[in-house]
């Protein structure tokens, strides 16, 4: 249990930090370009890690064959994720971007089949469906009209997200997978993807103002080094689903941090959103997780293959969870 209990709490941190960078992410975007944001963003988080790898090498193949293999197309889903991300929220507010966020944990079990048998029960459709009320709750600001730009950014991230925590846990799983050596890969793919972007504006970048520096530091080492290394070292030790759920507090941070440090305010027809929105993940949450925990009937076992075809540059050894 102490074990579980240690992978949890890295979890629940990592939904903390995260919370926290949208309203850090929003601040700086308005200072400097989006694309330019996400190149210093990688590129800080880069050299941070190359040099702990630097550090701890000792003596030590600095990557694996298998560390090269799945960090590339993690990599790439990794920046997806962060480049609609970054764009939705600097289009919307911090707190909306948190919570319509949240729905990678609903999305997530739906697109995670490698660890249960079956269908997911009826009830935890029912939690999608308050989930999805919720969002157009949240869309609809002080009353119903077409979505928002931010918004609809934000729910494409969260499927995205919810396809990258799966891929994250198939392509690990079994593996001898370091996840300081996945996390550098992952970081210098996304500098490389974001730098052909960002190259013409990289003066703007020097001449940013120390606040600006701050909050690009903020979201490199933390929410990215850190976030990254903390997600990749519970995956391997917990279920995708699980994982994903454990990260559902984000949204709490996000609402919390966007109201207190942001002076953001949540109209009747928001607060009731979030309300929903939270009550539908944890609905879905306990759903999940019964289900999960039940009895397993047995029944022809694919789920090797699946998670091998899910990351296809992975060796062929068949791999269990």
């Amino acid at each position: 249990m102490s074990e579980v209990r240690r992978t949890d709490a890295v979890l629940l941190l990592v939904a903390l930090v995260w919370g926290s960078s949208y309203l850090s992410a929003q601040t700086a975007t308005a200072a400097l370009p989006v694309l330019l944001v996400l190149f210093a963003r990688y590129a800080l988080s880069a050299v941070a890690c190359l040099g702990v790898v630097a550090v701890r090498r000792r003596g030590s193949r600095r990557w694996t064959r298998d560390e090269l293999r799945a960090g590339v197309p993690l990599g790439v889903t990794q920046a997806a994720v962060l480049v609609v991300e970054t764009y939705g929220v600097a289009h919307t507010s911090a707190a909306n971007a948190g919570l319509i966020i949240s729905l990678t944990i609903v999305l997530t079990p739906l697109l995670d089949r490698g660890g249960r048998r079956g269908t997911l029960p009826a009830p935890f459709f029912a939690a999608t469906g308050v989930c999805v009320l919720a969002v157009g709750l949240l869309m609809s600001g002080n009353g119903f009209h077409a979505p928002r730009l931010g918004d609809l950014l934000m729910l494409v991230a969260a499927l995205i997200r919810a396809g990258h925590v799966v891929l994250v846990g198939r392509c690990t799983a079994g593996r001898a997978i370091r996840p300081l050596q996945l996390t550098t890969v992952q970081t210098l793919v996304g500098t490389a993807l974001f730098l052909p972007a960002a190259v013409l504006d990289l003066p703007t970048l020097v001449h940013a103002d120390p606040a600006t520096w701050a909050q690009l530091v903020y979201l490199a080492l933390f929410c990215s080094v850190f976030a990254f290394l903390a997600q990749t070292w519970a995956v391997q030790r917990t279920s995708a689903s699980r994982a994903s759920l454990l990260l559902g507090t984000e949204p709490i941070w996000a609402v919390a941090v966007g109201v207190a440090l942001g002076g953001e305010h949540l109209t009747p027809l928001t607060g009731l959103g979030a309300a929903l929105m939270l009550a539908g993940t944890y609905w879905g949450q306990s759903v999940e997780r019964a289900h999960r925990s039940a009895p397993e009937r047995r029944l022809p076992s694919t789920h090797a293959l699946d998670k091998e075809s899910a990351c296809p540059t992975a060796h062929t050894t068949p791999t269990t969870t």
